[in-house]
């Protein structure tokens, strides 16, 4: 990771990690609120999706000693059931997109 600039003003640990939680809920705040936007369009785009972000909440909890399952993890990020959220948004991707995240899709997808 590169130095940061020294323009930036010196900030705490805790400052550090309560603004990164802040980023946190409002991204996933915009997320269910752009529920119009597919995973399959995030992962081709950016290379993380809904479920990644889940994933990555399950194990900063899991490395802390809370066991967090898959679909408890799915929740928090989606604001319901996971299989609630598909059935009310999910669409079918084309085969486009589905020919573009199979060409670009992250070793553990």
């Amino acid at each position: 990771m590169t130095e940061l600039s020294p323009l930036l003003p010196p900030l705490s640990d805790e400052q550090k990690r309560d603004f990164e939680a802040a980023a946190f809920r409002r991204l996933v705040a915009h997320l269910r609120e752009r529920n119009d936007v597919q995973n399959i369009d995030l992962m081709n785009l950016a290379g993380f999706c809904r479920n990644c972000l889940s994933n990555w909440y399950r194990d900063a909890a899991n490395a802390e000693g809370v066991d967090l399952s898959k679909d408890q993890s799915r929740e928090i990020v989606y604001g319901m059931p996971y299989s609630e959220w598909q059935a009310l948004n999910q669409t079918e991707a084309s085969d486009a997109k589905k020919a573009e995240f199979e060409a670009r899709r992250p070793k553990d997808h």
